[in-house]
């Protein structure tokens, strides 16, 4: 009988093996000087702004490196608070809670709603962490056909009247760039008494009359209990929020593992954040700008006739099918000191293999001519 190691090591293998041999092998890359970076979510181009990080590094001075222990013991420090504060002002939230990261905002927010007894609709297109989310809830769910009212509808419909019924989706969709009709999901989940949850991870900064994302102040606590978003995308910094009524925030700090049990987020980075509130406020001209870019991109690549989905946000997916043309063409795209997002199957549905341009307000008009220039050398390169 083999050993307890020699099991894990044949398990690791194998793995390892079948996901090479579908040619879905990952590799991380490492983003050197002089690369453009088209597969970021740094929209704002805040990331590397320096007033962010002078914010940081005062902070860090003053508070220290980190926070030292979790919200709940004596890591809750007050430029926590004052962030808090200042993104549930942003959204239109009585509230808001700091999660480390927009996977455990999701994991712990629906792991502390949840249970058993518990029935989520989720869209079929939305982000792992909200089925993960899920699943360690031991909630039973069903996934509705993207951005599908009726299909919400009749899954809705056979619910018992008497259950605890929550609907789940992503605001801005992470490898297709559209957007969840959030009016709409505000209205079927009201029609059948069940609260409505959006992870507007990617349009918080860029979509709102405000950068308040596409729920924000459009749609009130009471269409929209349960709201998500990050900082680590258009505000440059990392870590994540949950905004909604006093009653989620207790409810939240009271059950949600994920924000009970870990260090609070280094005081720098809230620091930073509210850094990047200030800039998102005053300077409305960077939204202005970003969307000025997709607008040229999108008219630009229509002219060569590649093949974009249908999105108006800073993600732009150029659909190609096959998994293996997408890794050919990023590997060229990089040769020419453009970085793009290769994403394959299980990330993206089989023959749904794509590109996913990111686009962002710093992007120079040359960057964008130089990636669309590459783009329709190999799309010709294709036809031939």
């Amino acid at each position: 009988m083999p050993s307890g190691s020699a099991v894990w090591t044949e398990r690791l293998e194998a793995a390892a093996a079948w996901r090479r041999t579908q040619g879905l092998w990952r590799e991380r890359n490492t983003l050197q000087p002089g690369l453009v970076d088209f597969a970021g979510n740094d929209y704002l181009g805040l990331k590397d702004d320096p007033r962010l990080a002078e914010a940081q590094a005062a902070a860090a001075k003053r508070f220290g490196a980190g926070a030292g222990a979790s919200h709940l013991v004596s890591g809750h420090l007050e430029v926590h608070e004052a962030l808090e504060r200042r993104l549930a002002e942003l959204v239109g939230r009585p509230r808001a809670l700091l999660f480390s990261t927009g996977y455990m905002a999701n994991l712990g927010t629906l792991q502390a709603l949840c249970d058993s007894n518990t029935l989520i609709f989720q869209d079929r297109l939305n982000h792992a962490s909200l089925l993960d989310g899920a699943a360690l809830a031991g909630a039973r769910s069903r996934r509705f056909h993207h951005r599908d009212f009726n299909d919400l509808e009749r899954l809705l419909g056979r619910a018992p009247a008497e259950a605890a019924k929550l609907v789940v989706s992503d605001g801005v969709f992470s490898m297709d760039g559209d957007v969840a009709d959030v009016g709409g999901l505000a209205a079927v989940s009201a029609r059948h008494d069940a609260w409505l949850m959006i992870d507007d991870a990617h349009g918080i900064g860029v979509l709102g009359a405000h950068g308040d994302g596409c729920v924000g102040h459009a749609h009130g606590v009471e269409r929209v209990p349960v709201l998500v978003g990050t900082l680590g995308k258009a505000l440059g910094t990392g870590g994540a929020f949950v905004a909604g009524s006093d009653a989620l925030i207790e409810h939240l700090i009271q059950f949600a593992r994920a924000y009970v049990y870990t260090t609070a987020q280094p005081p720098g980075v809230a620091a930073a954040s509210l850094a990047a509130l200030d800039v998102l406020a005053a300077e409305p001209e960077r939204r202005q700008q970003l969307r000025d870019n997709i607008h040229y991109f999108r008219r630009e690549a229509a002219l060569l006739d590649l093949p974009l989905g249908d999105s108006f946000t800073p993600i732009q997916p150029l659909i190609l099918g096959e998994g293996r043309q997408v890794m050919h063409w990023a590997a060229r795209l990089r040769e020419a000191d453009l970085l793009v997002g290769a994403i394959r199957p299980p990330t993206v549905a089989n023959g749904e293999a794509r590109l996913r341009i990111t686009l962002r307000a710093s992007h120079s008009r040359e960057s964008l001519d130089r990636l669309l220039e590459a783009l329709a050398r190999l799309h010709e390169e294709a036809a031939a």
